[in-house]
């Protein structure tokens, strides 16, 4: 029983200060029990004296020496009656025993009556506040078996704790003793549910029909270390994104071949009308005139760029859906900004733009695939420069660090045109540009190779005054 939320002073259960009141009036009073006994042993013993010596009469002070020792009796008694109290008082506060009762009255006087009240007192709040504890502590049970969620605690030595009803669902183990027992279900999730660190998360396939996300959370209970985990079984929710997200593409996949194949199949057609209307057939040759030959070689010029345009378009296509795996190893920071500078002096000297690197601590390293993080710097450099062509502040900077949950990351911060709210979201979503030229996908790409770091890519942007983008690594 914690009691440490009890008030140590001033129990003020009845508008009363009772702990107060025990001490003024009940230490006083039995203060006073105690001189009194004590001057009445001490004339006991100074008339038995007189009676001994002057008297010479043994009788009268045998006498009076037995009242001494039964006044002793009786002040030892009076003591140890208060010590057994305050002793059977605090055992019941030790051992959470809340069913001890102090008679209100008492024949050693009204000062035990006040003390006997105040324990009273004193007991019942404790009673209370421990039934407030259990309604709580029953309270949370009875929600946590009811909620979707699995929950699943368990501590250092990987015996389980608390395992709701959604948690054995999910997972389909029978007998789960402890947290060793979750390899019965995947090994690889056993491993990776021992990696994680506290409010760390992961996500992983189990089968065709569970894929979890879990998420983990820290806790102490009487000094023992204890891990919470929680279970998700996300496979509908990845299904309707998957489907969004084929529909999205088959829009755009839609958009972009209607755009190049109407105008050909249209130029087709015309130029067929051409070569059956304008042709003339002299003896063995076709003559064709002048005008109609501009005309339809013009419409086979259009045909040829739309053409070249609809296969770039593929093979952007092709290079977002086919990202290389990340090979993670790890690189400083400084040493990656060195290299950004060297490959974009030149470019950037030309648009009269200055590139400043900020790396803060100075050895920042980070566990990722150098070449795919250079490759996104690069684009987003790319962009940022094209941003500032008509910006005052023409400075790019690159600012490397560590966020307060000890999380590297990566800013690139530019003072050029920005993105308006309406297409801070619409960036990342592959073929979508705010650019005349330009295929889309470049931020995509970007975004996506950051997910396979288990990080992410983010933009905040006030137009024409400042945009940041933030790499983040998990």
């Amino acid at each position: 029983m914690d009691i440490s939320h009890v008030p140590q002073k001033n129990w003020d259960l009845h508008g009363h200060h009772c702990t107060e009141d025990w001490k003024d009036m009940g230490f006083k009073s039995f203060a006073f029990g105690i001189i009194s006994r004590i001057i009445l042993i001490c004339a006991m013993v100074y008339i038995g004296m007189y009676f001994f010596i002057k008297e010479q009469s043994i009788v009268q002070a045998t006498l009076f020496s037995v009242i001494v020792i039964f006044q002793v009796i009786n002040l030892i008694s009076y003591g140890n009656t208060t010590n057994r109290k305050i002793t059977r008082f605090l055992e019941s506060i030790r051992y959470s025993d809340f069913s001890s009762s102090f008679t209100k009255d008492s024949k050693l006087g009204s000062s035990f009556k006040e003390m006997n009240v105040s324990f009273n007192e004193v007991i019942e709040a404790f009673k209370k506040t421990r039934a407030e504890k259990e309604e709580n502590m029953l309270f949370l049970q009875i929600m946590i078996q009811h909620i979707n969620t699995g929950i699943l605690s368990f501590d250092s030595e990987g015996k389980i704790g608390v395992i709701n009803g959604a948690a054995k669902q999910l997972l389909q183990i029978h007998q789960f003793k402890d947290i060793g027992d979750l390899g019965k279900l995947s090994v690889d999730l056993l491993n990776s549910v021992l990696q994680l660190k506290p409010e760390g998360s992961f996500s992983m396939k189990i089968n065709s029909d569970l894929h979890l996300n879990v998420q983990s959370a820290a806790f102490k209970k009487e000094g023992t270390s204890w891990t919470l985990l929680s279970f998700q079984n996300i496979k509908s929710e990845l299904q309707k994104n998957e489907l969004q997200a084929w529909q999205n593409l088959t829009k755009v996949l839609r958009h972009e071949i209607m755009n190049s194949m109407t105008p050909i199949a249209s130029l087709a057609n015309s130029l067929g009308t051409i070569l059956e209307e304008d042709v003339v057939e002299e003896e063995d040759a076709l003559k064709l005139n002048k005008e109609s030959y501009l005309d339809l070689s013009e419409g086979l010029e259009t045909i040829s760029k739309r053409s070249a345009g609809l296969v770039d378009f593929v093979n952007a296509y092709r290079d977002y859906t086919n990202i290389p795996v990340p090979i993670l190893a790890k690189f400083r920071a400084k040493a990656l900004f060195e290299k950004l500078y060297v490959l974009l002096k030149e470019d950037l000297a030309n648009a009269n733009i200055k590139l400043s690197c900020t790396v803060n601590p100075a050895e920042l390293e980070i566990m990722a695939d150098l070449e795919l993080i250079q490759m996104i710097l690069i684009n987003l450099i790319k962009n940022a420069k094209e941003a500032m062509e008509k910006a005052e502040n023409r400075n790019i900077m690159l600012i490397a660090g560590i966020d307060n949950h000890s999380i590297p990351y990566i800013q690139v911060i530019d003072h050029g045109e920005g993105i308006v709210p309406e297409a801070l979201e619409r960036i990342f979503v592959p073929f979508y540009t705010t650019k005349k030229s330009g295929s889309g996908i470049g931020l995509a790409i970007s975004r996506q190779i950051m997910n396979l770091h288990k990080g992410n890519l983010e933009v905040v942007s006030e137009p024409n005054v400042k945009t940041v983008f933030v790499l983040k690594f998990g």
